[in-house]
C-alpha cells in the first residue's frame, strides 16, 4: 500500500511538472486565429469547414492564400523565466490523421529553439484544400508538453508565395437599448452606439395599404427626434417602407451614396450589402391597424476581440476616452480596410497609420494593416507627408506582427515612396522645385487621383484652420522630418530582409538628412524649429513633428517644450497623434495627460459631449463643416494610452523584448491587460508622491525592460519586496533583462 501511494505521488508530481499545452485559441495560420470558422452572410454558423464545403449554400471562410503559410502559438506557462526550447509541429489532411499523430502533409520533427512565431510550413500546400495542424513544445527544463488541440484551415482557390489572408466581414444582431414614444405615431429607438449597419423589423398591416416612414441617423435634436439636418457629413436617411397585408419581416434597403460608392471607394461585398452608420431610428407609424415589433440592427464590422485589451484608471474622463477610442476601431472596420469614414470610404495613408497603431492597441489583428498597405501602395493620395507614411505603416507592420513577408513583397514599391527623387544635394526634399516628373509620379503610383496635380505639403488637415499659421516654403521642416523617419524605417526593414547594402545606404542617408535638418531648420537663437527654409516662423507643428521623430537636440528640449505648451491643442485630431507622441517621448507626461483628459472644445471629451460614440474627423463641426462622426484617425488615445501612458511597446519584433515604461504623472491608478502574439502583458500601478508601485506580468518566451518613475535621486527600488540596484536613466530607474512571469516593483522616494 505504501509503495503504491509513493508511486501515485511521483506520477502526480511528474504530471504537474509537465510543460503546459500551447493554448488552442491562440494557434494562428498566417496570423489568423479563426481559420476554422464558417460564416454565412456575416453570421457565424456552427458548421465545420468540411461540413461547409459539402453543403449546398454559399458561405464565407478566412482562406489561407500562401503556398507555405506561417504558423504560431502562445505558450501558457506563467512561471518565472519560462521559455520554449523546442517544438514539434504536424500538418495533416484530415482530422482523423492529425488526431492519430500522423503528419501526412508535413512533420517538422523536433526542432530545437525558442521560435514560436512565423514557423513556415515545410512543404507547398494544394489549392482549395482543408488542412489540420497541431504543435507540442519543450520548456527550459526539457519537459515535453502534450499536443495542442488541432486547428483547421482552408486554402484559397489561388495560392502565391505570399498573399495576405483576411477574415470576411461579420454581423452582430442588436436590439435597441432604449425606446421612447415621441407622439401617438412616432417612436424613437436608440441602439446606444453608432455603427455601420442595416435595419430589420417585423410589421403587421391589416390592409396592405400602409407605409411606414423611418428616420435613421447619428444625431438627435434637443426634443429627441432624429436630426434631419445634422450638418457636416453626419448621416441621416429617410426611408418609406410600404407594407404588405399580414405580418412580415422587412429588410430596410439603403440606396448607395454616389460619393462613397464611386470608383475610388472600397465597396461593400455582396454577401453583406449596403450599410449606413446610424444610432437612432425614429419610426412613424400610420394611423390604423399597424403593429411594429422586433426592430433589430445588424452591425457590420471586421472580427474584433473585445477582450484583447482592457484598460481602466482612476480618471473617469480618461476611461471614457479610452472606451470611445477602442469602440471607434471596431465600428470603423466595416470595409475590411482602413478607410477615412463614411463620407468617401477611401483609404488614405495618414488615416491608415493612426488606425493601424490603435488597432494594434485594442486587438491582436494584423492583417487589415497589411491589406491596407498593399492597397495604398498602388492608390497613392496627394499629400506629400502621406506618401512618406507608407514607410511607417510598413515598419509598424513588421515590428508588431514580426512577419516581414508583406514588406518583402512590396519592398521595391516602397523605395520610391521615400521621395528620394525630390532631394537636393544635402538630402532635404521638396515638392516645389520642379522635380515631380511624370516618371516620378508613375513610380509612386500617383495616378489614381488622375495624376494631373503634384504632391502637396499638407502639414495638417483641414487647412488652413489647423496649421497654426505654418508658413510654406520650398523646403519644409515637417516634410523632411517625415523623410528622415521614413529613411530610418526603411533601414530597419532592409536589414531584416537581408539587404545589408541597402540598409547601410539608408542609414547614411538618414544621417545626412538629420545634419541638414539641424543646420536648416533649427533657429540658433531660440532653439526652436522653423517651419521652413527662409522663414523665422516656428509653428506648433514644425516643433512637435521634429520632437516626435528625434530631431530636436537635447539641449533644445526645454525651449521646444515650453513653446509647445504655450500653443495648447492647436492641431487637428490627426496631428494630435504626433503631438502626444512628442510629449511622451520627451517625458512631458503631465502636459500630455492634461491634453488627453481635456474637456474643452478641442478635446476627445467634446466628441462625447456632442453626442458621437465614434471618434470624429475634427474636434468639432465648426472646424470642419463637412466632417463626419465615424473617423478612426481620431482614435489616437487608444494607442497613446497603451504605448506611452502605460508604456508598453515592442523593442524587438512581435514583442520578443517588451518595454514597460509607464508615465503616470498625476494619475493615481491604472491597469492594462494587453494581448500580443506571444500572450498577455499585464501592467498596473498605484501612484502617490511617496511611492510608486508597479505590477507586471510578461508572457513566456519574452524579456522585458522595465522603467520606474524616478522622482528623487535618492529613491529606493524594490523587486518583490527586496531592494535591488537599478540603473538611473534620466527621469527613470531602468531594470534590464526581466524574464517572463509576475513581478511586483516599488519605488520609495
Amino acid at each position: 500500500m505504501k509503495n503504491t501511494l509513493i508511486t501515485l505521488l511521483l506520477l502526480l508530481s511528474l504530471l504537474s511538472a509537465r510543460a503546459q499545452v500551447p493554448a488552442h485559441a491562440s494557434l494562428r495560420t498566417d496570423l489568423l486565429e479563426h481559420t476554422d470558422q464558417v460564416w454565412k452572410n456575416g453570421f457565424l454558423t456552427n458548421l465545420t469547414l468540411t461540413e461547409a464545403v459539402n453543403s449546398l449554400f454559399s458561405f464565407q471562410t478566412a482562406d489561407i492564400r500562401s503556398r507555405q503559410p506561417y504558423f504560431s502559438w502562445v505558450l501558457t506557462d506563467t512561471s518565472r523565466n519560462a521559455r520554449q526550447t523546442a517544438y514539434h509541429l504536424l500538418v495533416a489532411t484530415s482530422r482523423e490523421k492529425i488526431d492519430a499523430g500522423l503528419g501526412d502533409v508535413w512533420d517538422s520533427g523536433k526542432v530545437t529553439g525558442s521560435k514560436q512565431l512565423q514557423i513556415r510550413c515545410g512543404v507547398p500546400l494544394d489549392t482549395n484544400q482543408i488542412y489540420y495542424w497541431k504543435v507540442k513544445t519543450w520548456n527550459s527544463e526539457a519537459q515535453e508538453s502534450g499536443w495542442s488541440a488541432p486547428k483547421a484551415f482552408r486554402t484559397a482557390r489561388v495560392l502565391s508565395d505570399y498573399t495576405t489572408a483576411f477574415y470576411p466581414l461579420v454581423k452582430s444582431e442588436e436590439k435597441p437599448s432604449k425606446q421612447r414614444r415621441l407622439s401617438n405615431q412616432s417612436v424613437l429607438y436608440d441602439f446606444g452606439k453608432d455603427i455601420f449597419g442595416q435595419l430589420y423589423l417585423t410589421a403587421t398591416s391589416s390592409t396592405g395599404n400602409d407605409t411606414l416612414v423611418l428616420h435613421l441617423g447619428e444625431h438627435v435634436t434637443a426634443d429627441g427626434h432624429v436630426h434631419t439636418k445634422p450638418g457636416g457629413t453626419l448621416r441621416y436617411r429617410m426611408v418609406r417602407l410600404p407594407l404588405r397585408q399580414g405580418e412580415h419581416t422587412y429588410a430596410v434597403q439603403f440606396t448607395s451614396d454616389k460619393r462613397n460608392t464611386g470608383p475610388k471607394a472600397i465597396l461593400m461585398p455582396d454577401y453583406i450589402g449596403e450599410v449606413l452608420p446610424f444610432r437612432y431610428v425614429e419610426l412613424v407609424v400610420p394611423s390604423g391597424q399597424v403593429r411594429v415589433q422586433n426592430v433589430t440592427r445588424h452591425g457590420v464590422f471586421y472580427p474584433f476581440n473585445e477582450g484583447a485589451t482592457t484598460f481602466t484608471s482612476s480618471d473617469t474622463t480618461l476611461n471614457q476616452i479610452w472606451e470611445l477610442s477602442k469602440y471607434s476601431i471596431k465600428a470603423t472596420s466595416f470595409a475590411g480596410y482602413y478607410v477615412d469614414g463614411d463620407r468617401e470610404r477611401i483609404p488614405y495613408e495618414a488615416d491608415a497609420l493612426i488606425n493601424q497603431l490603435s488597432h494594434y492597441a485594442v486587438d491582436t489583428e494584423f492583417n487589415m494593416a497589411k491589406r491596407s498597405l498593399d492597397y495604398l501602395i498602388y492608390h497613392a493620395t496627394w499629400p506629400t507627408e502621406w506618401s512618406l507614411q507608407n514607410l511607417l505603416v510598413a515598419y509598424y507592420d513588421y515590428l508588431y506582427s514580426g512577419d516581414i513577408r508583406a514588406v518583402g513583397v512590396l519592398y521595391d514599391e516602397l523605395k520610391p515612396k521615400m521621395l528620394l527623387a525630390l532631394a537636393r544635394e544635402d538630402g532635404l526634399i521638396s515638392t516645389r522645385t520642379g522635380k515631380q516628373t511624370a516618371e516620378f509620379k508613375r513610380s509612386i503610383h500617383y495616378g489614381t487621383f488622375d495624376g494631373k496635380e503634384d504632391l502637396k505639403d499638407i502639414t495638417d488637415w483641414p487647412q488652413p484652420s489647423e496649421i497654426d499659421g505654418f508658413q510654406f516654403k520650398d523646403y519644409n521642416a515637417i516634410v523632411n522630418a517625415f523623410h528622415f523617419e521614413s529613411l530610418q524605417a526603411m533601414e530597419h526593414m532592409a536589414r531584416e530582409l537581408g539587404k545589408q547594402e541597402d540598409a547601410a545606404f539608408y542609414q547614411k542617408r538618414a544621417q545626412r538628412v538629420k545634419t541638414a535638418f539641424l543646420n536648416t531648420f533649427i533657429d540658433a537663437k531660440t532653439g526652436l524649429v522653423r517651419d521652413g527654409e527662409g522663414t523665422d516662423h516656428s509653428s506648433l507643428h514644425a516643433n512637435m513633428f521634429a520632437l516626435a521623430f528625434g530631431l530636436v537636440p537635447e539641449k533644445n528640449h526645454e525651449n521646444v517644450l515650453a513653446h509647445i505648451r504655450n500653443k495648447g491643442m492647436a492641431t487637428s485630431v490627426y496631428g494630435s497623434q504626433f503631438l502626444l507622441d512628442a510629449l511622451y517621448n520627451a517625458h512631458e507626461s503631465k502636459y500630455a495627460l492634461s491634453l488627453l483628459t481635456h474637456t474643452g472644445l478641442r478635446s476627445w471629451y467634446n466628441m462625447i459631449r456632442t453626442g458621437s460614440t465614434i471618434t470624429t474627423e475634427a474636434w468639432d463641426t465648426r472646424f470642419k463643416p463637412n466632417q463626419d462622426w465615424n473617423h478612426a484617425w481620431g482614435a489616437a488615445p487608444a494607442n497613446v494610452i497603451v504605448r506611452k501612458l502605460m508604456g508598453v511597446e515592442p523593442l524587438t519584433p512581435a514583442f520578443g523584448t517588451i518595454q514597460i515604461k509607464p508615465q503616470p504623472d498625476t494619475l493615481r491608478q491604472a491597469s492594462l491587460e494587453y494581448t500580443t502574439l506571444r500572450g498577455v502583458v499585464k501592467v498596473s500601478f498605484e501612484n502617490s508622491p511617496e511611492r510608486f508601485r508597479l505590477h507586471t506580468t510578461l508572457p513566456a518566451n519574452t524579456t522585458g525592460v522595465v522603467y520606474l518613475p524616478r522622482k528623487s535621486p535618492k529613491g529606493t527600488v524594490y523587486q518583490d519586496g527586496k531592494i535591488i540596484k537599478a540603473m538611473a536613466d534620466g527621469a527613470f530607474w531602468k531594470i534590464e533583462s526581466v524574464g517572463s512571469g509576475k513581478y511586483a516593483w516599488e519605488v520609495r522616494n
